[in-house]
């Protein structure tokens, strides 16, 4: 080989390679824009269950019960479907907490305690809304000794509208970025095979099969889908950490199965797309005639 021919090949596999690794860090970013949103989806589930789960149905009891109808009323609560949480509150913290909120003590001037003895229950996340709830006072009627349920029945219906909202219009943005991602990717992976046309199609004259012409552009594709994933998989970790450190957003609220999920979804949509991007890439050439890839 001469030495401008010499010259030309590394140019040429200089090129080739630069356009590789560009094509790589493009689908990365794609990925990593995935990633970010499928965890903000995730994110979004355990935050609304925390929310829904923390909302409070207060169970006022009436001044003459006994502890042994207070512990059937409570083991019924938590027998039920409906209650995550049971805590009883005696007359006697329910005055030490308005001591503490109020800072004045009503048994000093009154001569007895006012406040009454109560259950609080922390809803399940699939109760949490007002009609669970109106079912669940009903059933609690029928108990003598409960004074009155107290609950805020605009608060949970407000969460329960909010979440619902938010819910559509993150899944609505997931399903265009979808879209935008697959077209992204797939022109990243023809523009990295745009250079190999000509070869594709002297392996097509010589008779080499589809697939075995197809198979080593997809493999290569595949292994620069895992790398872009990995890549994307760093970006996301680092833009945690930096949440966590600069706006104190606790390691807890993702959980384990959330960041095994979002890590499976990055690796396998950049397995997936790379792939079935490159199959019709490749496709496209070998249905081209010769002379037609001159002008493409």
């Amino acid at each position: 080989m001469s030495t401008k021919k010499h010259k030309k090949y590394k140019k040429s596999k200089l090129r080739f390679r630069n356009a590789n690794l560009t094509a790589t860090f493009s689908v990365s970013l794609v990925l990593f824009m995935i990633g970010l949103l499928t965890l903000t989806l995730f994110l979004a589930r355990d935050m609304t269950r925390y929310v829904k789960e923390n909302l409070n149905l207060s169970i006022v009891l009436s001044d003459e019960i006994t502890p042994k109808q207070t512990e059937r009323i409570k083991k019924f609560l938590e027998k039920s479907d409906y209650a995550k949480s049971v805590d009883l509150i005696s007359k006697e913290q329910a005055l030490q907490e308005h001591i503490q909120n109020l800072g004045d003590n009503p048994e000093e001037f009154l001569g007895f305690n006012p406040l009454l003895a109560s259950l609080e229950v922390k809803l399940n996340e699939k109760y949490a809304n007002a009609d669970s709830v109106s079912v669940l006072e009903k059933k609690l009627s029928k108990y003598k000794e409960i004074q009155k349920v107290s609950y805020q029945k605009d608060m949970i219906t407000m969460v329960n509208e909010n979440i619902k909202k938010i819910s559509i219009i993150l899944l609505g943005i997931a399903a265009i970025l979808m879209l935008i991602s697959f077209a992204l990717i797939n022109n990243t992976v023809r523009l990295s095979i745009y250079s190999n046309r000509f070869l594709i199609n002297t392996m097509k004259l010589v008779g080499a099969t589809h697939w075995f012409i197809r198979k080593p552009y997809i493999k290569r594709s595949v292994l620069n889908g895992v790398i872009a994933a990995v890549i994307a998989l760093a970006f996301l970790t680092g833009l945690v950490f930096y949440f966590q450190s600069e706006f104190g957003l606790q390691a807890q609220m993702i959980t384990r199965n959330t960041q095994l999920i979002v890590a499976g979804v990055v690796v396998v949509l950049g397995i997936l797309l790379t792939a079935v991007s490159s199959y019709f890439a490749v496709g496209r050439y070998l249905r081209m005639r010769t002379n037609d890839m001159y002008y493409v």
